[in-house]
């Protein structure tokens, strides 16, 4: 199958592009970057030297492919969806143009209304652990935002068996890498001023929170969402904190229950929780360049308190692996095709 990306040139693109280089099924066929268009992928993806002699193209040479990856800058895939629509059957979307389903949702967490509201409700939400019927239906799959999937994931067993108080919701701290960022420097990601943070960003108001309320609304009913985002001084990984509040009195081996039910098939989740060692809890170090999650829990008896823990690589699981695993999955390819990476350790 011929695949080809538009925005090969950014972080989440050159993922992509290596995970699509060793991917049994496909052939890359094309890689676009304005800026870079003439030059080696190479040049800006040092780790794929001598693995590939593809050059980046203009985005206006485009030609036509079975499978067309939009790696491109948040509000630019939106303005031209069904000119990239026209050149390929079917199309994974790496940003948050095509999250969201409500067009109001859109505007309030992004800014602005959005340039084609009529294709919202075209795609699929590319997390296959919640949306794997939807996705082997779809044509067009969307991105899921990093942090958001680091809290669904985690919680997602908790809202599922409607067991928590969805009036009191979820508090949420999200912990991330400066890759979250991307790979166009500002002033906050001036090594200076970001080595040794541990920065708040985004007390309120971060529009990945946008994601969670849709995503956790089961049953029809979103619960109430509170989170903050912080900065620290690591380049990839994203570790959330939920804290939730059960219904009724539950035990530890009632929440296994619940998080064994909704993941013991799942080849990308990772049910973690320890009694001894470094890694009781998840912990997002061990899987820089893997697709795969771990999420845990705690439980306070005393209050009725989850503590509920998700972690991730925000440029596999959060951005281009959970891309693959999408188009796997629409496309009728084994899931793990290409993605079967563990990670690494000690890193």
């Amino acid at each position: 199958m011929k695949v080809s990306i538009v925005g090969g040139s950014g972080y989440a693109g050159g993922e992509l592009l290596r995970l699509l280089l060793w991917h049994p099924h496909v052939e890359v066929a094309q890689v676009t970057s304005e800026s870079m268009a003439g030059d080696y992928v190479y040049a800006v993806h040092p780790n794929l030297r001598g693995h590939t002699k593809i050059k980046f193209t203009s985005a206006s040479e485009l030609q036509p492919c079975d499978l067309l990856f939009l790696a491109l800058p948040h509000g630019e895939a939106q303005k031209r969806i069904a000119h990239f629509a026209g050149m390929a059957e079917r199309i994974v979307d790496l940003s948050g143009d095509f999250r969201l389903k409500d067009p109001a949702l859109y505007e309030r967490w992004y800014g602005h209304p959005h340039a084609a509201p009529d294709w919202l409700g075209k795609f699929a939400y590319g997390l296959p652990e919640l949306h794997r019927a939807d996705l082997q239906q779809a044509r067009y799959a969307s991105g899921v935002g990093c942090n958001a999937t680091a809290v669904n994931l985690a919680v997602y067993p908790l809202f599922k068996a409607d067991i928590v108080d969805r009036q009191r919701g979820v508090i949420v701290e999200v912990k991330g890498g400066s890759s979250e960022g991307g790979n166009k420097s500002s002033p906050d990601s001036h090594h200076p001023e970001r080595a040794g943070v541990v920065r708040s960003y985004a007390p309120v108001g971060h529009r990945h929170t946008a994601e969670v309320i849709q995503e956790m609304a089961l049953g029809g009913q979103a619960p109430a969402v509170h989170l903050s985002a912080t900065a620290l001084d690591t380049v990839r990984g994203v570790l959330s904190t939920c804290h939730l509040f059960l219904k009724s009195p539950l035990t530890e081996k009632d929440l296994w229950k619940v998080y064994r039910q909704a993941y013991n098939s799942e080849p990308f989740v990772r049910i973690v929780k320890e009694q001894r060692g470094n890694y009781r809890y998840p912990e997002p170090k061990i899987l820089a360049g893997s697709n795969y999650a771990e999420v845990g829990f705690a439980l306070d008896e005393s209050t009725g308190r989850v503590v509920a823990l998700g972690a991730i690589d925000n440029l596999m699981k959060g951005a281009a692996g959970s891309a693959v695993q999408s188009m796997n999955v629409m496309c009728g390819f084994d899931e793990k095709a290409g993605l079967q990476f563990p990670g690494l350790h000690p890193v």
